[in-house]
């Protein structure tokens, strides 16, 4: 659906390429600030448990469902994936007998207040946008979660297309021009319910809140319609108790798939191509928003063209691909069944299976740069002194670890999909976002602090070492000393028992208190026996070293 108001003039060539259908489907990864970090790997229990002013409601999975529901979409979704990752997303039947064998890896949730969404863009021009789903994905064991905001609309301006694609997933303003409005975001986005009522409306113009929140949290300040999205869920700084809080974690600007149905692709010129791919503002056909020679291995780079510029008989002979990690882009012709088909078309894909390709690889990222986070976090609460700090840091780093130990085993794929395109796809999806690169990192991170914990464990069991072999040395003088003289030195067998047991705990207490002062003092007296058995000190250094260990 598509309602405009107070369009302005524009070019006859822009106006001569219509968008017949587009859809944008947001991915928005943010990071869980659990309370209770022991319930790390069932971050969703917190929002389920919340029973006032809850929108979300979980997803019960198709696998579910009565078997004679089960429909082909499902169907060519699931065989789209190699098996493990089929385990991934829809659980596994091996080990049903216990609970955590056969526990699915992902929880969806859905609220369904939201059914539309006024866009007002700066010339004043307002559209409205239908919502189909608005879903919030939680993830076994990682402290990530990220928002799917799906929208569509008919028959738009191809630059009305491009500035929605540049404007609308913007977590919060970047700078602000001289009119005092928001840099790179749309004028007003309102939520509506189905009865066009507004629920809540953003305020990019707000200057002085967002500056006043990033001065005082040192974090930034989400857009009202966002933060409104959210709730129940908070950022840490709210001050609510009770309820899960998220984290920003990466840019501004929220990665997004597009899909656009034109009369004629072909009609795009290059430069339309660039924008879209590279998600940069509209502008004169013709111009590129970037210098020729940056743009020299664009087509390579980042267009998949297997069904482009075939045959016009073929039925997917006008068909690209965008793809530039934070944009999975197709365009294609409105008349095809190839690419418009909302089952078994390029449409239906888009919306599941390159739904899944982009949600997995982006979770990828949202995941090692968390488990980062983690561990820079865990290194600024160290202080270096204090035994308690160290401790919560070595159990921080410990679980850091684990998770991350999980991740590899679980969710970490080079591949995904034995089809030719799902594969290509998740292969350009991971080369743009440097995932190999980031992982690498994460995991030379996480061994460093491992040989940290290591050497750490090393060194305090070298110290024990050392103390016991000082008490050794210094109780063999004693042992050596009685066993010398073949009999007790209290002969005490023919006093009462009473005497017997005084005489015990005598001895007891003075040979515990000299087994503790030697464990006291065994750093020193470690240090003096290595200057008793150093040949090159002279007997009166050695005499010194003896009456230094005695003294404070």
């Amino acid at each position: 659906m598509s309602i405009e108001s107070d369009v302005r003039p524009a070019s006859r060539e822009r106006d001569a390429i219509v968008v017949r259908h587009l859809r944008q489907l947001i991915l928005w990864p943010l990071q869980l600030v659990l309370q209770k970090p022991r319930g790390m790997h069932r971050p969703w229990e917190g929002l389920a448990s919340i029973t006032t002013n809850n929108p979300w409601q979980q997803l019960r999975d198709e696998f579910e469902r009565d078997p004679e529901d089960f429909q082909e979409r499902h169907y060519q979704e699931f065989i789209t994936f190699l098996p493990f990752v089929q385990r991934f997303l829809y659980g596994s039947s091996v080990g049903r007998d216990r609970a955590e064998d056969g526990e699915p890896s992902i929880r969806v949730f859905r609220r369904r207040d939201i059914a539309r969404v006024r866009n007002t863009y700066a010339d004043g021009v307002t559209l409205e946008f239908g919502v189909v789903n608005v879903d919030l994905y939680f993830f076994l064991d990682v402290d990530v979660a990220i928002v799917a905001f799906e929208m569509y609309a008919d028959d738009l301006p191809l630059e009305r297309v491009q500035e929605t694609l540049f404007r609308f997933g913007r977590a919060y303003p970047r700078f602000w021009d001289g009119s005092g409005h928001g840099g790179n975001c749309l004028r007003l986005v309102e939520w509506l319910d189905a009865s066009g009522a507004v629920l809540a409306t953003s305020d990019y113009d707000a200057k002085r809140k967002y500056l006043r929140h990033v001065g005082e949290h040192r974090a930034p300040c989400l857009a009202a319609h966002w933060e409104y999205l959210l709730r129940p869920l908070t950022p840490p700084e709210s001050g609510d108790s009770g309820v899960p809080h998220f984290r920003q974690l990466e840019y501004y600007r929220m990665p997004f798939m597009a899909y656009l149905s034109l009369d004629d692709p072909t009609a795009l010129t290059r430069s339309d191509f660039v924008r879209l791919a590279l998600c940069t503002q509209s502008g004169a056909p013709g111009t590129m928003p970037f210098s020729e020679k940056s743009l020299e291995g664009f087509e390579s780079n980042y267009c998949d063209d297997r069904y482009w510029g075939r045959d016009r008989a073929s039925a997917s002979g006008d068909t690209r691909i965008l793809v530039s990690g934070r944009v999975l882009a197709v365009v294609g012709r409105q008349s095809d069944a190839f690419f418009a088909g909302r089952n078994t078309g390029l449409l239906g894909q888009f919306r599941h299976q390159f739904l899944l390709l982009f949600l997995i690889v982006h979770f990828h990222r949202a995941a090692l740069l968390s488990l980062s986070d983690q561990l820079a976090v865990a290194m600024n609460r160290l202080v270096v002194g204090d035994t308690e700090s160290v401790k919560r840091f070595k159990r921080g780093i410990r679980r850091a670890m684990e998770v991350f130990l999980r991740f590899t085993h679980r969710y970490w794929y080079h591949e995904v999909s034995d089809q030719d395109l799902a594969r290509s796809l998740f292969s350009r999806l991971a080369r743009h976002l440097d995932n190999e690169t980031l992982y690498d990192e994460v995991r030379h991170e996480m061994l460093d602090m491992s040989d940290y914990l290591d050497s750490d464990s090393m060194r305090r069991q070298a110290n024990t070492i050392l103390r016991l072999t000082v008490v050794t040395i210094f109780a063999m003088i004693a042992t050596i000393g009685t066993g010398f003289l073949g009999m007790n030195l209290i002969a005490a067998a023919d006093q009462p028992f009473l005497w017997r047991v005084v005489f015990f705990l005598i001895v007891l207490v003075v040979t515990g208190g000299i087994t503790a002062f030697t464990i006291i003092r065994s750093k020193r007296l470690a240090d003096l026996l290595d200057v008793l058995s150093d040949e090159r000190v002279a007997p009166r250094l050695k005499l010194r070293a003896c009456l230094d260990s005695w003294r404070k």
